[in-house]
């Protein structure tokens, strides 16, 4: 029994043909949450492999929460932790996650800095190497950066570059406008303030909207070194419909927070972008480049 006052933490999960993915993400989370008083809420966008079954095997204490359809991402979070007990944070995780020993106990301790509403580890990917999580707010500039320099240059320069590429930021902690959204602990302070996450976005720029308006309401980003995860990551970049659908949210995003003219101008950079590599033979932006001409990207 959780003792009056005690941080607790509402795990959720939003799975989706993750039967393979799930089985090493649950032997990950007691050590990853040692020292934490914890429950597991997961919320399946109606998988049609073994997910949920293995759901029931594996975490029989879990909440379980069937979404009926794919409803996307964000959905399923908002769904989750409206299904999980009372808690203090909320911690944010993808099914491809694997969590450290000790790493939600330290972003918990990072979550008690002032004015801090999110935490995030630092992540490894599958062969553990470093993944650029950080981020900074999208803008004209940095999306002609990205077009002209490539994210990984461009990256190097605050004013140039969205994706925080520099190394040596990583080995220290820090604070950015927002992070990529596998492993994100979010204090019930800013979930009360901030939430719902915005289900039109349905998968790619929910996290992003989510933090640039917690970070306008006082809620900061916080990254801790000391906390470490590993991320498996997805295969955006190289589907054609995810990368249209990734792209076509940037746009989305841009639009809620800048006006007419300048959303204009940041559809256009982003169309000259996807064409550039188009021409080298990348199906995904191919795809995303006919996605812009064809008038997806400018949809409400």
């Amino acid at each position: 029994m959780t003792a009056p006052g005690a941080e607790t933490v509402a795990v959720v999960v939003v799975t989706y043909h993750s039967e393979q993915l799930l089985p090493e993400l649950l032997r990950s989370l007691p050590e990853g949450l040692a020292g934490v008083d914890w429950s597991l809420t997961v919320a399946d966008n109606a998988s049609t492999d073994n997910t949920v079954a293995v759901v029931r095997r594996l975490a029989p204490d879990a909440r379980l929460v069937e979404m009926g359809a794919n409803l996307g991402y964000a959905a399923g979070i908002n769904a989750a932790v409206a299904a999980a007990p009372p808690h203090s944070a909320v911690l944010v995780l993808n099914p491809d996650v694997r969590l450290a020993p000790g790493c939600v106990k330290r972003l918990l301790e990072v979550l008690r800095s002032p004015g801090t509403g999110i935490a995030v580890p630092r992540l490894r990917d599958g062969d553990g190497a470093l993944i650029p999580t950080l981020r900074r707010e999208p803008t004209l500039l940095r999306a002609v950066g990205d077009l002209l320099l490539g994210a990984q240059r461009a990256g190097r320069h605050p004013a140039l570059g969205e994706v925080v590429t520099d190394r040596r930021r990583y080995r220290h902690p820090t604070t950015a406008d927002w992070a990529e959204g596998s492993t994100l602990l979010i204090s019930a302070g800013c979930w009360r303030a901030c939430a719902p996450w915005d289900e039109s976005f349905f998968l790619y720029s929910e996290e992003t909207e989510f933090a640039l308006r917690a970070r306008d309401a006082g809620f900061a980003t916080r990254f801790d070194p000391t906390a470490e995860a590993i991320h498996l990551e997805g295969d955006s970049r190289h589907c054609p419909r995810l990368w249209t659908l990734l792209v076509r949210n940037r746009i989305r995003l841009y639009r809620r927070r800048h006006g007419p003219a300048g959303t204009a101008c940041f559809w256009a950079v982003l169309l000259l972008r996807e064409l550039s590599r188009a021409v080298l033979g990348r199906r995904a932006n191919r795809a995303a480049a006919w996605g812009l001409l064809s008038g997806i990207g400018r949809s409400p």
